[in-house]
Formats: C-alpha cells, sequence, structure tokens
C-alpha cells in the first residue's frame, strides 16, 4: 500500500500563485507515473499534469504554460506550481501515483486539496 499526502492548497485571487506538493509513503517500490489531476464542482475528474520518471511531462491544454509539474524520485514527491492562477482553475486537486506491479499497474489517488482562484 501507498499513502500520499498533499499539501498547499488554498485561497489566492486571479493572476496569484501556489505550490502543491504531494509525498508518497509505504511501499513505493516501483512507482512510475506521478501527477496531478482536479475536479470541480459539477465536473469530472480532469487531467491537469503528469511526469514520468525520466522527467517527460504531459499537460492539460488549459495549463500550459502557467502551470509547471515537477518531481523528486529519491524523496518520492511530486509538486505542481501554478502561476497566473484563474477562477477557472478552481478545483480540488487530487495527487496521482502509479505503481508497477507483476500484473500490470495500480493507481494510487491523494486526499485532494482544495484550490480556489478569485476573480
Amino acid at each position: 500500500q501507498v499513502q500520499l499526502v498533499e499539501s498547499g492548497g488554498g485561497l489566492v485571487q486571479a493572476g496569484g500563485s501556489l505550490r502543491l506538493s504531494c509525498a508518497a509513503s509505504g511501499n513505493r517500490f516501483g512507482i512510475s507515473v506521478m501527477g496531478w489531476y482536479r475536479q470541480a464542482p459539477g465536473k469530472q475528474r480532469e487531467l491537469v499534469a503528469l511526469i514520468s520518471t525520466t522527467g517527460s511531462t504531459n499537460y492539460a491544454d488549459s495549463v500550459k504554460g502557467r502551470f509547471t509539474v515537477s518531481r523528486d524520485n529519491a524523496e518520492n514527491t511530486v509538486s505542481l506550481q501554478m502561476n497566473s492562477l484563474k477562477p477557472e482553475d478552481t478545483a480540488v486537486y487530487y495527487c496521482h501515483v502509479r505503481i508497477r506491479t507483476i500484473t500490470g499497474e495500480t493507481v494510487y489517488w491523494g486526499q485532494g486539496t482544495q484550490v480556489a482562484v478569485s476573480s
């Protein structure tokens, strides 16, 4: 089992910045992709950003150029630097970690951290 603990959410004005962090603990052997999803009220959970073990990244079009995902493989942490925040970025942000197993891949989710952007 892997436990994910997120931090860094909060309330910020439009144009401001926030940094989210997520630390993985427990059986972390085999961690592959790490990243973030978000879910706004009344909407489905959506991809924000992912990063592989080699540093390859994948961003949602809506956050490209504003958000930066990074990871520390030694510490098993993933972070999301969010700049130029917009009201439409308001959502619960979930840490996402994939573990390679003998049979395939297991996905773990954090408990979620609220990000609210006021106009």
